[in-house]
């Protein structure tokens, strides 16, 4: 039984414990933690827990739901802020101190997801449109990312990028598989926005949180009519938006600078890898 139909049952009967109500908090948590993560989407991660459906009917009808699942939307959503500016400090950190390494980690996270996120793709089935969405975001989001770099484009970052930073930052909850860091790391933007929320840095802050907002506002309801139509097709073409992203981020050059960091890499990612293949195992009954 998923946690979200539990907490229908107590509901309904007007009580809910306060080991239910931690054990919302604790998703939510987890949930905010794979939202910052590389690779780790926090939109999966509610399917995972069996709270996407409450999560989408409190951002497309906000008074609306939480009068009904007030139980479920404040620990969660709670949970979610306490997850994602925890780990954006420690996230911060890594990504100065130890870059190369660290992102081999999160493409290793990227890359040990995407046997859940293909099989999560195929719950409703899959038809020669899936494939080809598959195949064409990967090419098209590829062809574009290496363009950007072989025409040098910099991006500094600043207000309008961090509205855009807030952009896909809602997006990676609203459309399961979407992970925003996936789509700022090729720009850059990954770490100055990871290092200003863990910082509590409102520069930061304010316009990426304008940006979440007005996203929520305007795609929440026509994502969600989009996943229940095109479920398939549109959950094949994000993998290859994610699979295209992440290759373009690989740090190659370490390959080239000697048999120690060429194996410090080798580990970084197999043990990003390992991690997420063993979080997109966890069961929703456990």
């Amino acid at each position: 039984m998923s946690i979200e139909n539990e907490a229908g049952q107590k509901l309904s009967g007007g009580v809910i414990s306060a080991k239910s109500l931690i054990l919302y908090l604790v998703c939510g948590m987890l949930i905010g933690l794979g939202a910052v993560l590389p690779g780790i989407s926090g939109g999966v991660l509610c399917v995972i827990f069996g709270i996407y459906r409450p999560i989408m009917d409190f951002l497309s009808h906000p008074i609306k739901t939480i009068k009904k699942q007030v139980y479920i939307i404040v620990p969660a959503v709670i949970g979610i802020m306490l997850g994602f500016l925890g780990v954006s400090k420690v996230l911060g950190f890594l990504l100065e101190r130890y870059p190369n390494q660290s992102v081999f980690v999160f493409v290793g996270l990227i890359f040990g997801m995407l046997p859940s996120l293909f099989k999560e793709a195929g719950e409703r089935g899959r038809s020669k449109g899936s494939y080809i969405g598959l195949i064409t975001a990967f090419i098209v989001i590829l062809a574009l990312l290496v363009t950007l770099e072989l025409v040098s484009f910099e991006v500094t970052p600043g207000f309008g990028w961090y509205i855009f930073c807030g952009f896909c930052m809602a997006l990676s909850i609203i459309v399961p598989g979407m992970s925003f860091s996936t789509l700022l790391m090729p720009l850059g933007l990954y770490t100055p926005l990871v290092a200003g929320i863990g910082n509590i840095d409102f520069g930061v802050l304010l316009p990426a949180g304008i940006g979440a907002v007005v996203t929520v506002i305007l795609l929440a309801k026509a994502a969600s009519a989009l996943m229940e139509k095109y479920y398939s097709v549109a959950f094949h073409s994000i993998i290859g938006i994610v699979a295209a992203a992440t290759i373009v981020i690989i740090p190659f050059e370490s390959f080239t600078k000697g048999a120690a960091e060429c194996i410090v890499s080798i580990v970084c990612l197999l043990l990003g890898a390992a991690v997420s293949f063993l979080l997109g195992k966890i069961d929703v009954k456990k």
